[in-house]
């Protein structure tokens, strides 16, 4: 069967399994709201618990400039999890995953290497994805302690990365505090790290954040974010040993209200990116972003400037811990920063009609050092929930090279259709 057909194939796939699961979906009677519970003993704290079930299925298409075949991806991802009520201030929950792929694999997933394929980074996987206990016995407090799934923020600096199949999980310590009035106060502490390729390596992480909410929807944040882990995936690309890093920055970020309808969406935020712990000397950049839009109830149109940069063409500001695909572009060509430094300006817009999700966004790439253009992508999704349980969403980006590299980034364009079913 030629790529075509294969490619074919696997959106029909999905599309049938989204009309079906919308239908079975559909006749299920709503659920009540529960009211918060507390065990009374250990065996009610188990037994009482809630069963979690998250169910995607997806079909990926990349086509690339330089590669002999399209790839073609149709994976199914499984999240099954377990959360026990909670008995005197504690509470577990564990997390099952399991990634399986659909049919023939015409696609790259690191784990067989081929370079006759694009990568889709969905490996199979089935293990523990979260595993870890809650306590809330303090006044204004929850320390979570384990293998967990965290997301700060815009998830720029740290999250799970949850676009791929197999997510990002940290182990540790996570303690939030809202003592003060319209303050979040954060620490984590975290000794190993999971990637989506399954590969688990020891660190020592140390997060510190602080939040003021000075009115509702407008937040300003500082945050200073310690990694110390040699050994990151990013070693090829920066051609550093140890790659640890300090990140020290603030950010201002929300929506200013003019009328019932009308706001004015904003982000300005500055991060100072140095070497830590036994980090190279070569760890040496700033990140700054500025933004702004305007939105009328669901509909916003905004612009952004985003600037990581270089350290002389020898090193890049670099986000290992960050969910990246949700920045430079959805085709995910900058995953690790080129050396030059990274200058993206951006335009997007997005609205809601019946009930239908509307979102594009169109960016223009250029390095720091030398302001060389790098390349545009364009970038469009749709997403529509058929049920509270199940959603659809159909993706595209376009990525064009423009001056070539040392590095090449060469033209691609992928394609995504997505079937999710939460429980």
């Amino acid at each position: 069967m030629n790529q075509k057909a294969i490619a074919g194939t696997g959106v029909l796939s999905v599309a049938l399994a989204l009309a079906c699961g919308a239908t079975l979906a559909a006749d299920a009677p709503p659920k009540a709201a529960e009211a918060p519970k507390v065990a009374s003993s250990p065996l009610e704290a188990i037994t009482a618990g809630k069963l979690t079930l998250n169910l995607r299925a997806r079909y990926e298409h990349v086509d690339q400039a330089g590669k002999t075949d399209y790839a073609d991806a149709f994976t199914n991802r499984t999240l099954l999890g377990w959360r026990t009520l909670p008995y005197y201030g504690i509470s577990l929950y564990a997390e099952a995953i399991d990634v399986t792929r659909i049919g023939v694999q015409n696609y790259n997933d690191m784990s067989t290497a081929s370079a006759r394929y694009p990568t889709v980074a969905d490996p199979e996987h089935t293990g523990v994805n979260q595993l870890y206990v809650d306590y809330t016995g303090l006044p204004d407090t929850k320390i979570r302690f384990g293998r967990q799934s965290l997301k700060l923020d815009n998830v720029r600096y740290v999250g799970n990365v949850e676009f791929r199949q197999v997510m990002q999980v940290l182990t540790g310590l996570w303690v939030e505090n809202k003592s003060l009035p319209g303050v979040e106060l954060d620490y984590g502490h975290f000794v190993r790290v999971k990637n989506i390729f399954d590969v688990e390596r020891q660190a020592r992480i140390d997060l510190f954040r602080a939040a003021w909410t000075f009115m509702p929807d407008n937040q300003l944040i500082g945050f200073a974010y310690l990694q110390d882990q040699p050994m990151t995936g990013q070693q090829a690309a920066t051609g550093l040993a140890d790659g640890s890093n300090r990140i020290l920055g603030v950010r201002a970020n929300g929506a200013f209200p003019i009328d019932g309808h009308w706001k004015l969406p904003y982000t300005a935020e500055y991060a100072k990116q140095d070497s830590y712990a036994d980090g190279s000397s070569l760890v040496d950049a700033k990140y700054w972003r500025l933004g702004v839009g305007g939105q009328y109830d669901k509909t916003f149109v905004r612009a952004d400037y985003e600037v990581l940069g270089s350290n002389n063409g020898l090193y890049a500001f670099q986000t290992p811990l960050g969910t990246n695909h949700l920045f430079q572009g959805w085709v995910d060509m900058f995953l690790v920063t080129p050396k030059q430094g990274m200058r993206d300006a951006w335009l997007s817009a997005g609205t809601n009609v019946h009930g239908v999700q509307l979102y594009t966004e169109y960016h223009d790439f250029r390095t720091d050092v030398g302001s060389l253009k790098i390349g545009t992508e364009w970038d469009v999704g749709v997403t529509y929930a058929f049920t509270k349980q199940l959603t659809g969403k159909i993706e595209y980006g376009q990525f064009k090279e423009g001056d070539v590299l040392p590095t090449r980034y060469r033209d691609t364009s992928k394609f995504w259709v997505t079937g999710i079913f939460n429980f």
